[in-house]
């Protein structure tokens, strides 16, 4: 295995952005409370959150459905916030954890550990140069290759200056800051990190173990819907991944909704007699 070097880049970011993080807490139990600031902190979260399942993993990376261009440039301002690279970078990464799960070609795979999954890959320069090959797709939507050049820019307007501009309007810009840049990404981040350790740690199997991933319905409620994940590694391209109605996933919803104003079209989904047939292929297995 080759020689790990440290990202000082990414090392020192997230070692402020987790501290900035406690500042907030603590800004808002000992200088000032604001639940204009909270409910602000709480929308900023939705609308990164959904930006990143909902635009650079289902629309971006697994071209689960298409959206018109005003919703793909909210999901590119709004995923850039989320401070993950870009929609271009994120998707190779993502791409190619597809295409190699639990093998030494997986960004984050998870045979290397809890920690790595979770956000040691971050932390390290890659051995090998993200391969953009597997992107071409996206190369050629003017959107994201804007977002991919000007992603820095686009980050620090969405990620932090916008919430302090925003918190200024009821007098709590610090606040608004430290919660809705800082805390919220935080938590995002965690979230978001979560896919990649705990749901191929933890959860149930249904549609087989040809890799890792597995179903999570707890991880489902913090990560609007992406704790399926063993049923999302059998069925990429499927624009839900909780499948029964009772399956928390607000993306699913979200994505839905807007196909009925006409933002979204062509949402992929999987046959459920072939479904069926997998999970029964699944259990039978289990069962020899």
């Amino acid at each position: 295995m080759n020689r790990l070097r440290p990202d000082w880049t990414n090392l020192v970011f997230i070692a402020v952005a987790h501290l900035l993080a406690v500042v907030a807490i603590l800004y808002m139990a000992l200088v000032h409370f604001s639940w204009w600031t909270v409910g602000f902190g709480l929308v900023w979260g939705v609308l990164c959150s959904l930006s990143i399942t909902g635009g650079y993993h289902r629309l971006f990376s697994h071209g689960a459905y298409a959206a018109v261009a005003p919703i793909r440039a909210f999901y590119l301002a709004f995923g850039a916030a989320s401070v993950q690279n870009s929609a271009l970078a994120w998707s190779a990464d993502h791409r190619t954890h597809h295409a190699h799960t639990d093998t030494d070609e997986d960004p984050y795979n998870i045979r290397r550990g809890f920690w790595w999954a979770h956000i040691g890959w971050v932390l390290f320069r890659a051995p090998k140069a993200k391969n953009f090959d597997l992107v071409k797709d996206l190369q050629r939507d003017p959107l994201v290759m804007f977002q991919h050049r000007y992603y820095l820019p686009i980050a620090l307007t969405f990620g932090a200056a916008l919430p302090f501009a925003v918190g200024s309007l009821w007098g709590d810009a610090i606040g608004a800051g430290l919660v809705a840049g800082f805390l919220r990404l935080v938590l995002q981040w965690h979230a978001t990190f979560s896919i990649n350790s705990l749901t191929h740690m933890v959860g149930a199997q249904p549609f087989g173990d040809r890799t890792s991933a597995r179903d999570s319905f707890w991880i489902a409620l913090v990560t609007f819907g992406e704790g399926y994940h063993n049923f999302h590694h059998r069925f990429q391209n499927d624009y839900r991944n909780g499948i029964r109605w009772y399956h928390f996933d607000p993306t699913k919803w979200w994505v839905w909704t807007l196909a009925r104003f006409r933002l979204t079209r062509n949402l992929r989904r999987v046959p459920a007699e072939r479904i069926e047939a997998v999970r029964r292929e699944a259990k039978k297995k289990a069962a020899a």
